[in-house]
């Protein structure tokens, strides 16, 4: 039995559920998400609760069975709140800046990159132009975008540049001692 599965998903004042025998459509004040699900599963919406239920015992329906209950969580929280991941850029000379529909990040490289933002994200930058912020509804698209962005310039263990998490801890490492 799926501990996180068996738990219904509460739906805030506002967010609004549609099921279909194929399809899960979320309406919120952030926007509409919607996703396909297995057939091995049953969704159904009562009493502002959202339940999944799993209509085999095999280990597929199993592990549909949580793995829905979390997609749809995270679509009402997505709808009502949304997400959001800090990277934060360390570097001399490093910034970014938004431009229209382009995130364009001097990394230190002789040109600057710039990085297309997609149809749902909104991207911010504060802090001196050392912090972007990325919000959106969907989180895994707001965590790929993130990844992205960090992947440009991931943070060395030297002296601690290039982009990192907001959370993230970056281990130093001791750099070369000269022998006497």
């Amino acid at each position: 039995m799926s501990r996180i599965g068996i738990r219904p998903v509460q739906l805030p004042q506002g967010v609004k559920v549609t099921v279909t025998p194929t399809l899960i459509s979320v309406e919120g004040p952030k926007g509409k998400l919607s996703q396909s699900y297995n057939s091995q599963v049953e969704v159904t919406v009562k009493d502002g609760l959202v339940h999944v239920a799993k209509k085999g015992e095999t280990r597929e329906a199993n592990a549909f069975h949580g793995l829905y209950r979390k997609l749809i969580s995270n679509m009402v929280v997505g709808v009502s709140e949304g997400f959001k991941k800090g990277l934060m850029i360390n570097g001399v000379g490093y910034r970014a800046e938004v431009q229209g529909k382009l995130l364009v990040l001097s990394l230190g490289f002789s040109t600057d990159y710039s990085v297309a933002i997609p149809e749902g994200i909104s991207v911010a930058v504060e802090a001196n132009n050392q912090k972007v912020v990325v919000s959106g509804a969907d989180r895994w698209l707001v965590g790929k975008f993130a990844s992205e962005v960090r992947s440009l310039r991931e943070p060395e263990p030297y002296k601690g540049k290039g982009i990192r998490y907001e959370d993230e801890q970056i281990r130093k490492k001791v750099g070369k001692t000269g022998v006497k």
